[in-house]
């Protein structure tokens, strides 16, 4: 199929708006069967665990102090008990969240704009519709995706709503409970793709030409098949860069380029991008059977899965020699590209973060903002937090205590007083026949009284055990 877009700017803006709907729904729209993940030994995923667990502890330190042991970890994978956590500290998500207590609340309560409305309602069932959270029309998945998508369109009204939203908002409620996968998207839209889902979708054209001219760099042969044949960046990066990779890649190779994505920023979805441009159009035995624009852009669609894969393409992304700063000077001479062709642009966005680091250094975090609240708080019957718990040591406790030590003494002497009386009652009464505790077995056995099984109400449910770490 070949896409026919407008001579002059403002046609081209335009086409390419109504063509990105298209183009979402033009692939398959769940992601590839889950490859299964690479196998790591329990006791190195526990260790993993424990680091992990000892960082999100001192967050604030090993960001300031540590920050290339933090990349390295997360280059490795971050542990999956721990990922959610994880990806809302270095989004900075947690911080967000902490600062804006009830807004969250508060949007959820609002009705939204029906404009929106309508159009999230019928993406919902379009997000991984074979996923268990979102396989039931109007289940607890897709009832908690409308309420982050529609509190976004209440928290950014200027942007609304876009339909490459919702596979990213749908990764983040597979991973933390819906407060936390607003507060995500927030920052994906705001700090790592900023301009990405707002009207006319000027960014993601800036990156798209940012990618090809990167690509030059990373793979000469691609780069002159795609410029010789005209095709614009748009036709086969929109998906990759918007729903960052989430529909495109096999689930292990997402989570992993996730992991890097929310540590590192951008330049992570660029080399994944730039990986797989080289490994399928990087030699001229590739490109036999690419033609025309139209075999290039179904080849780009078709992705053999042997690039896909998590060790293979984790390693080639690390070999990518491109950085924040490479981006940066190409988004520079790219903008101003656009102004000299297009003229102004017509939504301003704001500067774009290249990572956690960089986030946390724009807005630092108060150590209140990084404390961990609880997961699980299981409330007592008073009878066993008295026995269980010490009180605080108050006045009125400290009455308690004398009191009782006084009832304490009182109650020793009064059986003092018991066990005498017993004691000389027995020398006056007649002994009785003592049952021998040790009975033969020709000794016949003492009946046992039928007592009822009370069940203990202190156990935790299945239900209540599972959490978000």
């Amino acid at each position: 199929m070949t896409f026919f877009v407008g001579a002059g700017p403002s046609s081209f803006d335009l086409s390419f708006r109504l063509l990105v709907p298209f183009l979402l729904r033009f692939n398959v729209l769940f992601p590839p069967s889950p490859e299964r993940e690479q196998e790591i030994p329990p006791e190195v995923l526990r260790q993993r665990e424990l680091k992990w667990l000892d960082m999100l502890k001192n967050w604030d330190k090993w960001m300031l102090r540590k920050h290339k042991k933090v990349k390295l970890r997360c280059q490795k994978g971050i542990p999956p008990s721990l990922r959610g956590r994880a990806w809302l500290y270095l989004s900075g998500a947690k911080v967000k969240k902490e600062q804006n207590k009830e807004k969250f609340q508060e949007l959820d309560a609002q009705p939204g704009d029906p404009k929106w409305m309508d159009v999230i309602e019928k993406d919902l069932h379009r997000q991984f519709p074979f996923h268990e959270m979102f396989v039931a029309r109007g289940g607890h998945g897709q009832q908690d995706l409308y309420r982050v998508l529609k509190a976004y369109t209440l928290y950014r009204p200027d942007e609304g709503y876009c339909q490459a939203q919702a596979p990213i908002a749908a990764v983040l409620l597979m991973h933390m409970p819906a407060e936390d996968a607003f507060w995500g998207l927030v920052q994906i839209c705001e700090k790592y793709l900023p301009g990405y889902y707002s009207a006319g979708l000027e960014a993601i054209q800036l990156d798209g030409e940012i990618l090809f001219s990167l690509l030059r760099r990373v793979s000469p042969v691609a780069h002159r098949h795609l410029g010789k044949h005209e095709i614009n960046p748009v036709l086969y990066m929109t998906e990759w860069f918007m729903c960052a990779f989430s529909r495109t890649l096999p689930w292990a190779s997402v989570l992993r380029v996730w992991d890097m994505f929310f540590c590192e920023g951008v330049k992570i979805i660029f080399r994944v991008g730039l990986v797989l441009l080289k490994c399928m159009l990087g030699s001229q035995e590739k490109l036999k059977d690419c033609q025309g624009q139209y075999e290039t852009i179904e080849r780009l669609r078709a992705l053999e899965s042997q690039y896909m894969q998590e060790g293979f393409l984790v390693r080639e992304m690390l070999e990518v020699p491109i950085s924040e700063h490479d981006i940066e000077k190409e988004h520079n001479k790219q903008l101003k590209r656009w102004k000299e062709t297009r003229g102004e642009l017509t939504y301003k966005s704001p500067p774009r973060m290249h990572g956690a680091k960089a986030i946390m250094e724009a807005e630092p975090p108060s150590h209140q903002d990084l404390r961990q609240a609880p997961t699980i708080i299981l409330n007592l019957p008073l009878e066993q937090n008295s026995s269980t718990e010490q009180p605080e040591n108050t006045e009125d406790n400290k009455d308690k205590k004398s009191k009782d030590r006084r009832e304490s003494k009182k109650s020793k002497e009064d059986k003092k007083q018991k066990l005498n009386k017993k004691k000389s009652a027995k020398n006056r009464k007649v002994s009785k026949e003592i049952p021998n505790p040790y009975a033969l077995p020709s000794d016949p056995m003492p009946l046992l009284t039928d007592s009822p099984l009370h069940e203990s109400n202190q156990s935790l449910s299945s239900t209540e055990q599972d959490t978000y770490l």
